[in-house]
């Protein structure tokens, strides 16, 4: 199997996610089946790499589940979006001066799912 890293460079070699790379990054990624801060910044520096590319649909159904995971599935706060997550994730959004179809796909489905979800995501 191979390593985030190593998948992160043959993606950023043509520039975009398909689907096999999508199963291949899911299933390093769920390995431990928890994602943690680190996976989360990675999958966020993917995304930046490869928005507004034809990434295959995978790519988008990830990195929804990947990040509301990471959100939604943590210990001090389960099922919320607290302060810190919720600045945490205006930051990466924020990050690329733009807010992509995925990551407006995320704030929905967080804003779907989240027994909590501050104001300051509402973009």
């Amino acid at each position: 199997m191979k390593t985030l890293e190593e998948l992160k460079q043959s993606i950023l070699e043509d520039g975009v996610i398909d689907a096999q790379e999508a199963k291949q990054l899911k299933e390093v990624l769920y390995a431990d089946g928890v994602i943690d801060k680190e996976e989360a910044e990675f999958i966020f520096e993917l995304n930046d790499a490869v928005s507004g590319k034809e990434n295959d649909p995978a790519w988008e159904e990830l990195f929804v589940s990947v990040i509301s995971d990471f959100l939604l599935n943590d210990e001090t706060s389960p099922g919320e979006i607290d302060e810190e997550e919720a600045r945490w994730l205006l930051q990466k959004i924020q990050g690329d001066g733009q807010l992509d179809k995925i990551e407006k796909a995320l704030l929905d489905n967080l804003k779907k799912k989240a027994k909590k979800y501050p104001s300051i995501l509402d973009l």
